[in-house]
């Protein structure tokens, strides 16, 4: 697998990152082309992070034998399809107009949008086997001969370990796109 491959990818390429020299996150929000949308669009990865993190704390409880399993299983159910749900819509949006308009922006990068469209895929089959482990989980806790807690607990190793995908995914997208959008002044 290439190092470019999410799953074994630790950054962006350093070819990717020349714009993110000159424009270091720190210094994001008080530059002049940081606008609404942005901040809209950065709040939206941080809404992602904190249902992930949400829907594997209740979970933890859980396994714990603190949480209610009828409680468990409602908010299994509401967090888990709106994190897949609004992950697989923002993808979506990204790939179909911001990535593109990006890429003719900075040609020098268009390989970096290529790189986080397929990011989006590789996530797609994450999200897909988490609905699974989910549902799965889901369904053992109407079924009184299902082993709850074994599926809670795959349900939860799923949820670990594509939080390392998201959040990989989240940093590298981030510190792709908002240079751009602050080198070029960019108006969605």
């Amino acid at each position: 697998m290439p190092l470019t491959d999410l799953a074994h990818r630790e950054k962006l390429p350093d070819a990717l990152r020349v714009l993110l020299e000159n424009y270091p996150r720190a210094r994001w929000e008080s530059h002049r082309n940081f606008d609404g949308l942005t901040r809209f669009w950065l709040d939206r990865h941080l809404m992602f992070r904190r249902a992930l993190a949400q829907w594997q704390a209740d979970t933890r409880g859980f396994l714990d034998k603190g949480r209610d399993a009828r409680a468990h299983g409602q908010m299994t159910a509401r967090i888990g399809g709106f994190l897949i749900n609004e992950l697989h819509g923002h993808h979506q949006i990204e790939d179909a107009h911001y990535f593109p308009t990006l890429a003719a922006a900075e040609k020098r990068l268009a390989h970096g949008f290529e790189l986080l469209d397929a990011d989006h895929h590789a996530l797609d089959s994450q999200l897909a086997d988490l609905t699974d482990a989910a549902n799965t989980h889901l369904r053992s806790l109407q079924d009184r001969s299902a082993d709850a807690m074994a599926n809670a607990g795959a349900m939860l190793a799923r949820l670990d370990g594509f939080e390392r995908f998201l959040d990989r995914h989240l940093v590298d997208e981030e510190e792709l796109v908002v240079p751009v959008i602050l080198h070029h002044a960019l108006k969605f």
